[in-house]
């Protein structure tokens, strides 16, 4: 994906925050915003919203095509509240719960890994960028996204804790879990993001390094805080 002129000279700050699932990278990053009296813009949740429509629209999620005229044709506004809680509209409808979905979760990789799909998600993530001091978290934010941004972490934990933090966040929400499935989902979507072709999951080179693993939201926003 060709850089912008926009993107070239970039006048905001931007600050990217990559890494797997589970790592902490949306609690962090909104966390770091409200720090910051930023913007903040979760990547993965334009993802999940296409794909609730392609859904329900019953599309074939292996025709490339019709996805990405889907995505052409799809409005996607994230935004938080007074709480920096996340919301996310998709046509003017909050599907902020839905794409949260369990079937939703195993569906958004054939949606992301789609080279047209992440030319528009990326354009737009990118005119966002242009306009705000952001924080700006998902899979290749410092790679692809903003490879200038004004600063890179990538965020990472031990798979166990990783696996650990999903069930307490699905258990809170009141839903069922299998422990050992939802371990076993973790480990094929770090597999699945690492592998796929268009924007992998992957540290940027100049992206500062930070493990999770028995750090509270305060101390890694700590360390962000510091190197910012």
């Amino acid at each position: 994906m060709a850089l912008t002129e926009a993107n070239k000279r970039q006048q905001c700050t931007v600050i990217t925050i990559d890494g797997p699932a589970g790592a902490g990278k949306s609690t962090v990053a909104k966390e770091l915003a409200k720090r910051l009296g930023f913007a903040y813009l979760d990547t993965g949740a334009m993802y999940r919203a296409l794909t609730l429509k392609a859904l329900r629209q019953k599309i074939n999620l292996e025709n490339e095509k019709q996805l990405v005229d889907l995505a052409h044709q799809t409005l996607i506004n994230i935004t938080t509240d007074d709480k920096k809680s996340l919301k996310v509209v998709l046509d003017a409808e909050d599907v902020t719960e839905p794409i949260r979905s369990l079937e939703v979760t195993q569906s958004t990789f054939y949606v992301a890994r789609i080279a047209g799909v992440r030319e528009v998600m990326v354009q737009r993530q990118r005119e966002i960028g242009t306009k705000n001091n952001i924080v700006i978290e998902g899979r290749d934010t410092g790679t692809v996204v903003f490879p200038h941004a004004t600063r890179k972490f990538y965020l990472d934990a031990d798979s166990k804790e990783r696996a650990q933090r999903r069930i307490k966040e699905l258990k809170e929400k009141g839903k069922q879990v299998d422990e050992l499935t939802i371990a076993r989902d973790l480990e094929e979507r770090d597999t699945k993001d690492i592998t796929r072709a268009v924007g992998p999951l992957k540290k940027a080179e100049d992206a500062i390094f930070i493990d999770s693993t028995g750090l509270s939201i305060g101390q890694v926003v700590g360390k962000m805080l510091e190197y910012i």
